[in-house]
């Protein structure tokens, strides 16, 4: 099964944004690119009250061309990408959702309008994050430019999510023809902790964490021996402030879907919302990949 990157367009700059960056990604994936725009019934929401009174409501022209003229572009500036568009009635994240189970990556912008308005303030980023069926790429809008040589971090906790998101993480530097780093946070120390403690809580964590990152990094270059890994062992308070201050020398940052340790709860609670909403470079959420239909 030949699954596309799918991208969410509403016209704004974020959308076009992530729809080039899916373009790119295409591209090197050699995958069809679905420029897709989740349109809402003309109430505000994805369902009519009532379908025998309203209906299902029809594509506008608007978006249509909108879709048209984002491919042609696409297109003109990546000779031989194939460029399929797409409304689908229905709010914005069940619309991406839909798509996740035949793709190969959802592409999304981290604000928007119209029918993706508010993409990571309310709930279609949860519904997308949370419950995608591939795995998903968040296109952060640029506060400098992203190190385009810069490394492909992924945290890492020993878990299987973790292990599948050090597997895209691979690849995906492996594309790009830069470095991997591999990101374990261990706990801060507890300031009322008696010193003697402290000294051996803290020599045990390390000496574990370095176990962990020494495995990972020895099975990433058993399977990709050309490829630089860097095994780095943080302290922090909280995982995503390592997460967030690592993005910013990184062309991208790859989280598993789960976790434990470190990265516990990494899609149900702090972690996540606060690596898309600052992060400095895109994020990629690796979710597994539904059974081809």
């Amino acid at each position: 099964m030949n699954r596309p990157v799918v991208v969410g367009v509403d016209g704004s700059p974020s959308s076009l944004g992530a729809a080039e960056h899916a373009a790119q990604t295409a591209v090197q994936r050699s995958r069809p690119l679905h420029l897709v725009h989740g349109y809402l019934h003309p109430l505000g929401y994805g369902v009519p009250l009532n379908p025998y009174d309203l209906g299902v409501p029809a594509p506008t022209e608007d978006a249509q061309k909108m879709l048209e003229q984002t491919a042609a572009d696409l297109t003109d500036r990546h000779p031989g990408l194939r460029v399929e568009v797409r409304q689908v009635a229905g709010g914005p994240g069940a619309a991406l959702i839909e798509e996740s189970r035949r793709a190969e990556l959802v592409v999304v912008g981290s604000r928007g309008v119209g029918g993706f308005a508010g993409l990571l303030l309310g709930s279609v980023s949860t519904q997308v994050a949370q419950h995608g069926h591939c795995p998903v790429l968040v296109v952060r809008p640029a506060e400098q430019p992203i190190p385009v040589s810069g490394p492909v971090v992924v945290g890492v906790d020993g878990s299987e999510p973790a292990a599948f998101a050090v597997r895209l993480a691979a690849d995906e530097a492996i594309r790009r023809g830069t470095s991997l780093v591999l990101l374990h946070v261990r706990p801060a120390e507890d300031a009322r902790a008696v010193p003697e403690e402290v000294a051996e809580s803290g020599a045990a964590g390390e000496a574990e964490s370095a176990e962990l990152l020494a495995g990972v990094a020895a099975r990433v270059r058993s399977d990709h021996s050309g490829l630089t890994v860097t095994e780095r062992p943080v302290r922090a308070a909280k995982p995503e402030q390592a997460l967030i201050e690592t993005s910013g020398d990184a062309a991208l940052v790859v989280v598993g879907s789960r976790g434990r340790g470190g990265f516990t709860g990494l899609l149900i609670g702090s972690v996540s919302q606060a690596l898309v909403q600052h992060a400095h470079c895109p994020v990629l959420v690796a979710h597994p990949y539904e059974p081809a239909d």
